[in-house]
């Protein structure tokens, strides 16, 4: 069984950069694609950014595009969301999920495990 520890969230003011840590403890990830998804207050859980097995390919949320980047070091166990240029509409509990597949889904639903989130709020 695989554990997910997000990190990296706090309160930054709009225009600012946060970087998102997830750390993978139990078992190796290495052969699954992962994805960071967000649930804003009053709002359903939505797909943010996701990453194949190999890292080879990345999909990401039209409202971020530009803007934020998943990257992933097996070797380390751990997956990242470096965001940039930060809106207030980014504010959120930021959860890194990950999925018994190597392809990316966008449905939260899809997604098989989850960390326990890290709040992001963004001040404008």
């Amino acid at each position: 069984q695989v554990q997910l520890l997000e990190s990296g969230g706090g309160l930054v003011q709009a225009g600012g950069s946060l970087r998102l840590s997830c750390v993978a403890s139990g078992r190796t990830f290495s052969g699954e694609a992962m994805g960071w998804l967000r649930q804003a207050p009053g709002k359903e859980r939505e797909f943010v950014a996701g990453i194949t097995r190999s890292g080879g390919a990345t999909s990401y949320a039209d409202s971020v595009k530009g803007r934020f980047t998943i990257s992933r070091d097996d070797a380390k166990n751990t997956v990242y969301l470096e965001m940039n240029s930060l809106k207030p509409e980014d504010t959120g509990i930021y959860y890194c999920a990950g999925r018994f597949a190597t392809w990316i889904a966008t449905p939260v639903a899809n997604y098989d495990y989850w960390g326990q989130g890290t709040q992001v709020t963004v001040s404008s």
